[in-house]
């Protein structure tokens, strides 16, 4: 007998990548659940209505939540206040609150701020890819990656239990983490790779010494895969790095340390360091893959997708 769906109607405000996944990934693991939907951008409803992604896709967020036992934001997290205060006069007072920013901490404060009557949960699914858009979604974005639960003291613990089978039913494994926590740890493995792969990608295309038609032509596997990073939503990762810019601060400085580090082995020919630093970094890699977090395949195993 089939579990029954820990929500009878979820409400997804921003219908982008995440957005439009959790909506097809609810509707081939939980095809009872009643969708409600609305993204700000009307060429963005328009496409969502073709696609059939929500039982009901609203003008406003306000419509969009009436009856609503979840909402979830799928919104830029620049943008979860003001998205936040313009649906209020449409929830239900036992709606249980969400998101999906990789940030929490300033987004939990947000959405306190803006709902200041309502129980909230953030969640970070972490999971993604570098396109955007309704079109971009698909329901096994979330299979066999990790959730992270960030709730507030205040939260009943049902709330926390509803929220992870919620995630659970759509493939995801959950980890419930301190919001500060969350912050550091997706400073280090997110926020700051992004913030190189932009750096880098943004250098290769200042140099005057070459051309822009050389970067293209000759770029290598690993110039490739900055290139995918630095292609992401830039809205969104404006406002991560504005809303979680302490942790990510620290981070930049830990990592601007190591790299001085580095020009140093390399200024003096300290092969040994740079050995021991390239063998520490493999090892990392290896168990990224045996967490089945990355595929060992050439290119990842995204060639063909």
């Amino acid at each position: 007998m089939a579990e029954t769906p820990p929500f009878a109607h979820v409400a997804i405000i921003g219908l982008g990548l995440i957005g439009s996944s959790i909506a097809r990934a609810v509707r081939a693991a939980m095809p009872e659940v009643q969708l409600s939907g609305y993204d700000a951008n009307a060429e963005s409803r328009a496409t969502a209505r073709t696609l059939g992604l929500a039982d009901r896709l609203a003008e406003s967020g306000a419509e969009a939540v009436i009856d609503a036992d979840l909402v979830i934001f799928c919104v830029p997290v620049g943008a979860m206040g003001v998205a936040a205060a313009e649906l209020r006069p449409g929830l239900k007072p036992s709606a249980l609150i969400s998101d999906v920013g990789s940030s929490k901490a300033n987004v939990l404060a947000e959405l306190n701020a803006a709902l200041p009557d309502h129980v909230i949960v953030p969640a970070h699914p972490v999971a993604g890819t570098e396109r955007s858009g309704p079109e971009a979604g698909f329901a096994s974005l979330f299979q066999n990656r990790w959730c992270i639960l960030t709730p507030p003291d205040t939260a009943a613990p049902h709330h926390v239990d509803q929220l992870t089978r919620f995630w659970q039913a759509l493939g995801a494994n959950v980890e419930i983490m301190d919001p500060q926590h969350h912050d550091l740890v997706l400073a280090v493995t997110s926020h700051l790779p992004h913030l190189i792969a932009y750096t880098i990608v943004g250098t290769a295309s200042d140099l005057e010494s070459v051309t822009r038609s050389e970067v293209i032509k000759y770029s290598a596997g690993g110039f490739r895969d900055f290139t995918r990073i630095a292609a992401s939503d830039p809205i969104m990762w404006r406002d991560v790095f504005l809303s979680n810019k302490e942790a990510v601060l620290e981070m930049l400085q830990r990592f601007s340390e190591d790299l001085t580090a580095l020009q140093r082995a390399i200024r003096w020919g300290d092969g040994d360091a740079l050995f021991d630093l390239f063998s520490r970094t493999r090892a990392i890699r290896r168990s990224i893959i045996e967490e089945g977090q990355d595929d060992a395949r050439p290119d990842f195993g995204r060639s063909g997708s």
